[in-house]
């Protein structure tokens, strides 16, 4: 069921589905080995340094905030793929991001929404991460970066 999702292409495509979704409160992009194996899980992630099971799924909103005005969509959208990007070199090759309209159900230790899965919506494609990451970079931030702690020692 869930290995036929759609893929969405590329991040013009994502932007678009961000901005005019119905449920864009509701969209969320999860890295992991996908829904079939999180749903199979009860849908709870676990924190990594104690190991406490955590009451949802650890996610990341796509909906764009209000106080980010005018400035691009799809910057905003960028920003929320290449934070967590290193999740998939740290926990192997079956993590890839997709997409979900869930509710959010409390925060996990590092401040994420963890939701329960309404449905699965997509895949995000490897050139949609290409190209976040080609526009990150593109804005030259010498204190940008993704959200891996493993250099953080």
């Amino acid at each position: 069921m869930h290995d036929s999702l759609p893929t969405v292409a590329g991040l013009d495509d994502l932007t678009e589905l961000v901005t005019t979704s119905t449920e864009r409160d509701q969209l969320y992009v999860r890295w992991s080995a996908g829904p079939a194996v999180d749903l199979r899980r009860d849908e709870v992630s676990r924190d990594s340094l104690t190991g406490v099971p955590l009451p949802g799924l650890s996610a990341n909103p796509l909906a764009v905030e209000r106080w980010w005005g005018d400035r691009s969509p799809r910057l905003w959208v960028a920003r929320r793929l290449y934070d967590y990007r290193h999740l998939r070199s740290l926990r192997g090759p079956q993590v890839r991001p997709w997409i979900l309209v869930g509710d959010q159900r409390g925060r996990g230790p590092d401040n994420e929404p963890l939701v329960k899965v309404r449905r699965p919506v997509a895949w995000i494609a490897d050139t949609a991460l290409m190209e976040a990451e080609q526009m990150i970079e593109a804005q030259g931030s010498a204190e940008w970066g993704p959200l891996d702690r493993r250099n953080a020692r």
